[in-house]
């Protein structure tokens, strides 16, 4: 007879996200999705590439130190990264599955269960997961229109240091194109923020991985810039060749890099893969392929932008995005996006409701839009069925006492 088995109880009770979660995306709009337009993946560079690795690396590629490639991918992130103003050694760089793996390692590395990770108010959830299953503490300060309240946290932190209260091991900040706020961590904060690292004692862990789809190609330095002692930098080869070859990169002290290597039990990170990812930036004309992307995407921004405005008029608010993937709508405060998303696909369209981006019982009133995936077609037929779902839903609310509808 079968007994019960009792599993570990790490496993906090996550919210399934239903928008991701659809079983036919056949006849539905996928607003949800995170995603690259699939016409901009480079297969036929990536398949050539990979014939090349096999052809110039052949065995050494496959084994388990890999050919030449891994080293390689090191130097050009050691290159690319000073166009984010930051200079450091092959031995500050770690090539992870991902940059949700660097989030894993850096988490484990930085903290132990009960210790506090602060982190914006909405938050990547994906990386939010991630803080769960270390079990630490979690505590969220607002973002705006120049991304994290930076004023906020210092006030915090002064008032936890004066009562004793624990101060944070981490502060996690995706500075560039904020998912799923759209929005860009400000010059000024940027460096209020680091040296509240210094003079508080704790790392920040900076998510970076938008940071190439630029719109205006008006870059601000680093995070890491200001405080490279104090600093985490991550970023992912996802949004700049493909998301499935599974590949990102975090840069810090070598101590701190030196632990992430010990926390890596898988050992190297596909040194097949990185053979191909080498192969493939040699031979791409990488600024070509960036502006294409950014001239797509910001199209696709352009006309949904444009379908929200014409389908939705004054009755939602956003801060339009300069780059990255995500648009962040704002319903009034009595609207529960979680409660027509059904009605939403039925009608052949998906988004994610915004309360995944919290914490608390909070931001039912918002909603995050993925422009890179669809065409500019679908998006404005996209955004016509969602509006048809949320005027369906607002004309069956109940009308409170003294409420103007």
């Amino acid at each position: 007879m079968l007994k019960p088995f009792s599993f570990s109880t790490r496993f906090p009770n996550f919210p399934i996200i239903a928008a991701n979660l659809v079983e036919n995306y056949n006849d539905i709009i996928p607003l949800s999705f995170g995603f690259p337009a699939p016409e901009t993946l480079p297969t036929k560079l990536l398949s050539e590439a990979t014939d090349q690795a096999m052809q110039t690396q052949g065995t050494s590629a496959l084994s388990y130190m890999g050919g030449t490639g891994p080293k390689k991918v090191v130097q050009w992130i050691k290159d690319r990264s000073k166009l984010r103003s930051i200079d450091v050694s092959e031995k500050e760089i770690i090539v992870t599955n991902g940059s949700m793996q660097a989030i894993d390692l850096a988490t484990r590395t930085l903290t132990d269960p009960g210790d506090q990770v602060w982190i914006e108010g909405p938050s990547f959830f994906g990386a939010i997961r991630v803080f769960n299953l270390a079990e630490v503490g979690l505590r969220s300060f607002p973002i705006d229109e120049h991304g994290l309240r930076v004023d906020l946290v210092e006030q915090a932190l002064i008032e936890a240091k004066a009562n004793q209260n624990p101060l944070p091991k981490m502060i996690y900040v995706m500075p560039n194109y904020h998912n799923p706020g759209g929005v860009n961590l400000s010059l000024e904060r940027r460096k209020k923020l680091a040296e509240l690292a210094y003079e508080y004692n704790f790392y920040v862990l900076e998510d970076d991985a938008y940071v190439e789809l630029n719109f205006k190609q008006h870059f601000l330095p680093s995070i890491h810039s200001f405080g490279p002692e104090r600093v985490i930098y991550l970023s992912t080869f996802s949004k700049l060749i493909a998301p499935g070859i599974r590949m990102g990169w975090a840069i810090a002290n070598e101590e701190v890099i030196n632990k992430m290597r010990i926390l890596k039990v898988d050992g190297s990170t596909s040194v097949f893969v990185q053979e191909v990812v080498h192969n493939a930036l040699e031979q791409i004309d990488l600024p070509k392929h960036i502006d294409l992307l950014i001239s797509l995407y910001r199209s696709r921004k352009d006309a949904m932008v444009a379908a929200i405005n014409e389908y939705f008029g004054d009755d939602v608010t956003f801060i339009e995005p300069n780059g990255g993937f995500f648009l962040w709508l704002t319903f009034n405060e009595d609207v529960n996006t979680s409660a027509f998303l059904q009605k939403a696909f039925e009608l052949g369209v998906s988004y994610l409701d915004g309360y995944h981006f919290f914490l608390q019982e909070e931001g039912f009133n918002h909603i995050r839009l993925c422009f890179t995936y669809c065409d500019e077609e679908q998006i404005k037929k996209g955004i016509k069925l969602l509006a048809t779902a949320y005027y369906e839903y607002t004309k069956n609310q109940p009308v409170l006492e003294g409420e103007v509808k």
